[in-house]
């Protein structure tokens, strides 16, 4: 761990952490973004890509000034060009510090409110704009990523022999076609750990690509297992297989990296990276907007 990690596993880990009984925004951390990005040659003042991180809280809950309950899915959205993030454990700390907390004469006035010091603490903290909404019971789902393959539908299992656990991008293998091609595939197996609690994250991966490269299916799976025993937060996973990918392909072809977690925590991250050229689909588009609550055929 670095000295970052090492203050926020101080603070949370192997320790007793009750729930606030009042709002406590001093429990958000933030973590640079450079630690990791310097490891894989990320210029944060020039960044390769676009894109941002959206998270969603299952569970955030308060109450009225007559300690009626309102419970919501938050969702929250900032920028990859932010030099922070937030610590997932903090913020589940923070929010839940919410959940005792007596504000508003009526459920309307209390979620606005409680969205009003949500954004002032988190862009304090992070240092950016973030957006925050919360999702209505009847908010429209959609499935995002619909039309993407599932890589495994174009790889021989019997010949497929994974032995690399860390982050091998030695692996991966690149033919060139000749002519622009497109790609959309998932891989519905991504598995890496947190690098604060060690705790194993899972989620689906989508990636598009528009190349005369092809890079072989087989050796991307394997280049995708090789996260499991990896200890990086989801923005990080998403950024390094970007970047690994890119490193592939000209500099002219289109790029996009999706990472979709399940929730741990009660709390889901979303990562999103596409080069500057990458026609913002209606996938990217949905999963940015923050009056749609997507389904996204995992479980959530």
């Amino acid at each position: 761990m670095n000295n970052r990690t090492d203050e926020i596993a101080s603070r949370f880990l192997g320790k007793k952490v009750e729930g606030a009984s009042e709002y406590s925004p001093e429990l958000l951390v933030a973590v640079p973004r450079e630690e990791n990005r310097r490891q894989y040659n990320i210029d944060s003042q020039n960044l390769p890509f676009c894109g941002f991180d959206v998270w969603h809280a299952f569970e955030f809950s308060a109450m009225t000034t007559n300690s009626v309950p309102v419970t919501k899915v938050l969702k929250l959205k900032y920028s990859c060009e932010s030099d922070f993030i937030v610590e997932s454990k903090s913020l589940k700390l923070y929010l839940n510090s919410f959940n005792m907390r007596k504000i508003g004469s009526n459920s309307h006035e209390c979620l606005d409110l409680c969205k009003s010091d949500i954004i002032r603490d988190l862009s304090k903290v992070l240092k950016t704009d973030v957006e925050v909404e919360f999702l209505d019971n009847q908010t429209q789902r959609k499935e995002l990523f619909g039309e993407f393959k599932n890589i495994m539908d174009f790889v021989d299992e019997s010949s497929l022999k994974v032995s690399n656990f860390k982050e091998s991008p030695d692996v991966l293998m690149v033919r060139d076609f000749g002519e622009t091609q497109e790609y959309r595939l998932k891989f519905e197996s991504l598995r890496s750990n947190c690098r604060v609690t060690h705790q194993p994250d899972f989620g689906n991966v989508f990636i598009y690509y528009k190349s005369k490269k092809h890079i072989e299916e087989a050796s991307l799976v394997e280049y995708l297992v090789s996260f499991r025993s990896e200890y990086h937060f989801h923005e990080e996973c998403c950024e390094m297989i970007y970047k690994r990918l890119q490193d592939l392909l000209e500099p002219e072809d289109e790029l996009m990296v999706c990472a979709l977690y399940t929730r741990r925590g009660g709390i889901n991250i979303c990562p999103a990276r596409y080069s500057k050229n990458y026609n913002n689909d209606e996938n990217i588009k949905t999963l940015g907007e923050l009056s749609v609550f997507a389904d996204y055929g995992i479980n959530l």
